[in-house]
């Protein structure tokens, strides 16, 4: 027998273990991000970004998430005197990483800046910034979103935007005056109704002059406030004309506390960092965003942005949990080779790479949109009903990728020290957040019969890349006679908005994409030989090619 079979090692001495994947650029390692923020118009925040990403690379970074998700949120609804105080204890981590987020303006950008492209900028730092830690991405998302709505009153735009734009992070529970930043949330859902916000019973009663920015006491709860320690709060309540939009301040004009009372955290699956509550109001103050009875119309804006958001986080996730399995395999020997030469394992990880790059371009093309919709009617129209395919599409695609990157590293993917177990925790909230599945497909639909122009939009994105590929031609075709079918559309709606998003990929990689990515991503996607899980590319891609651009060079 040969000796070397049965060479004894010290229980005590480590063999065959990667590295941890730390201390590496999170932008410069990312062929895939940096491509599409070249190519949707944000090239000047590249020189940002790449330094951004060493920041959230380190070790040290990389720890505050891990730490924020250990060591959670702690609601104290009083003070040793008794009185109420509603507030939430953080772990320095999130305060630190809270900290970065604003200091890099990725709550903030797009309404700072006079850059074309400035909602790629952003959603690429926030891309970098998601994949240290995803719950304290919630406050940061919804002061970003919440302006446009916001601008709705522009008296209470030029009150809050100052303090909203700052680059200081004030965690402090005091009056917005006397605070160097602010934060803003939102609470739309009820116990009774959930995404049905038409049956919620809060009620909003004038103080004094009923209309546009006026006071009024609101009475009520909400199901899910996310974010509870943020300065203000965009919430729905029934006024008088009907459903309607509210900004309500965690502090009174007087300096007193609002009534504003956090009833409980949710024990959440995932995204602990972040503190969700459920919330009551008392006759708390607030003051009318627009008229009242249009409530859903002038929130919906905010609920817009926060969608991107979701298809940014997600696709980062993915990113993040790809990097980790490609990483890994790189290192881990099994068999007399690599992991990440075995053919099964390549077959595995390209798949996850394909899924990794195409959600990607398709969330940095969905931020352009955004940019150009003020300037760009086909765009705006195109962002309105984009928005809900990608999201959709991506928050879902993410749960099955970060489960398949999990279990390329096999058991030690399982437990909480690695990465990934946390990711798997984290990564189904986007499907829900801003609306499940079911309320993106329907709101598709609602597009469809509301601005029947969104569809010439989409196609006509469809249409730039017809005549690239006969499996995307063949597919599209599929698609608008789909489109041209009008019975149970709602009943198929799901396989409808699941063939635009990817089709809007396919678009996407076939003008731009690198070619073994795009060949292989049509071929599996568009052929109707995809099966149901991943790891299942058909021979003679270029695997190897694929795996490169997303792999961490560690």
């Amino acid at each position: 027998m040969n000796a070397q079979q049965f060479t004894v090692h010290a229980p005590t001495e480590v063999l065959n273990q990667p590295p941890a994947l730390e201390d590496y650029n999170l932008f410069e390692f990312d062929t895939p991000l940096r491509e599409a923020v070249a190519r949707e118009g944000a090239s000047w925040v590249a020189e940002q970004a790449h330094e951004f990403g060493a920041i959230l690379g380190r070790t040290e970074t990389l720890k505050l998430g891990e730490l924020a998700n250990r060591y959670l949120p702690v609601l104290r609804t009083h003070d040793r005197f008794g009185n109420r105080i509603d507030e939430v204890e953080f772990h320095p981590a999130y305060h630190e990483l809270m900290r970065l987020g604003i200091a890099w303006q990725s709550h903030s950008l797009p309404w700072t800046s006079n850059k074309d492209g400035a909602h790629v900028a952003r959603a690429a730092l926030t891309f970098l910034r998601h994949q240290v830690d995803e719950g304290h991405g919630c406050p940061l998302s919804m002061s970003y979103s919440v302006v446009p709505s916001l601008r709705i009153q522009p008296e209470l735009a030029a009150e809050w935007e100052p303090r909203l734009f700052s680059t200081e992070y004030d965690p402090r529970c005091v009056p917005a005056e006397q605070k160097r930043g602010v934060l803003f949330g939102m609470a739309m859902t009820e116990r009774q109704g959930g995404s049905d916000v038409r049956a919620n019973t809060t009620r909003a009663k004038a103080i004094g002059k009923r209309g546009p920015g006026e006071a009024y006491e609101i009475t009520g709860h909400k199901w899910f406030c996310s974010a509870p320690m943020c300065d203000a709060f965009l919430i729905l309540a029934q006024a008088e004309g009907g459903l309607s939009c509210f900004l309500l301040p965690r502090w009174k004009p007087d300096g007193t506390r609002n009534a504003f009372h956090i009833q409980r955290l949710k024990d959440k699956l995932g995204n602990k960092s972040n503190a969700s509550s459920e919330v009551e109001f008392h006759g708390a103050y607030a003051r009318l965003i627009g008229e009242e009875g249009r409530g859903v119309a002038n929130i919906i804006e905010m609920v817009r942005h926060t969608r991107l958001d979701c298809a940014i986080g997600s696709a980062a996730t993915m990113r993040r949990a790809v990097a980790e399995a490609t990483h890994h395999t790189n290192h881990r020997f099994a068999f007399g080779a690599r992991l990440i030469e075995q053919p099964l394992m390549q077959n595995v990880l390209a798949d996850l790479c394909l899924e990794s790059e195409a959600a990607t371009a398709l969330a940095m093309r969905l931020a352009r949109s955004f940019d150009e919709s003020e300037r760009d009617e086909m765009q705006r129209l195109f962002s309105r009903i984009a928005t809900a395919i990608g999201k959709f599409w991506i928050t879902k695609r993410g749960i099955a990728v970060v489960a398949e990157a999990l279990e390329c590293l096999g058991g030690g993917g399982y437990v909480e020290e690695a990465p990934l177990a946390r990711l798997y925790r984290d990564v189904p909230l986007n499907s829900i957040w801003e609306g499940s599945g079911n309320v993106q497909c329907l709101d598709v639909l609602r597009a469809m019969r509301k601005e029947p122009d969104t569809v010439e939009a989409l196609f006509a994105e469809l249409r730039q890349a017809r005549g690239m590929d006969t499996n995307y031609d063949r597919f599209v075709q599929r698609i608008e006679r789909e489109f041209a079918d009008a019975n149970h559309i709602e009943f198929r709606a799901r396989r409808i908005v699941e063939d635009l998003g990817l089709a809007l990929q396919a678009a996407i990689l076939l003008q731009h994409g690198n070619a073994a990515v795009t060949e292989a991503f049509c071929a599996s996607r568009l052929s109707g030989e995809q099966r149901l899980v991943l790891g299942t590319l058909p021979v003679g891609l270029n695997y190897e090619a694929i795996i490169e651009r997303t792999q961490p060079s560690l």
